[in-house]
């Protein structure tokens, strides 16, 4: 299985998620949103915060166990 995650560097929110997934053992393929204008506007086609999580079947998670960032 693998994942995009779009975050935001100093989001708590955001690392617990990557860190939670990679626990997981999910293949993760991160988008900083801060580094890169293209994530951020392609993030913002799903949320206004992250992270953002699109799963290998199409399913969209947006924050991570109930938080925001």
């Amino acid at each position: 299985m693998s994942v995009i995650v779009y975050t935001l560097r100093n989001c708590d929110v955001s690392e617990k998620a990557v860190v939670a997934l990679r626990a997981r053992g999910v293949e993760i393929e991160e988008r900083r949103v801060d580094a890169n204008a293209t994530w951020w506007e392609e993030a913002l086609n799903y949320a206004m915060s992250v992270p953002v999580v699109i799963w290998d079947n199409g399913d969209v998670e947006i924050g991570w166990d109930g938080e925001h960032g």
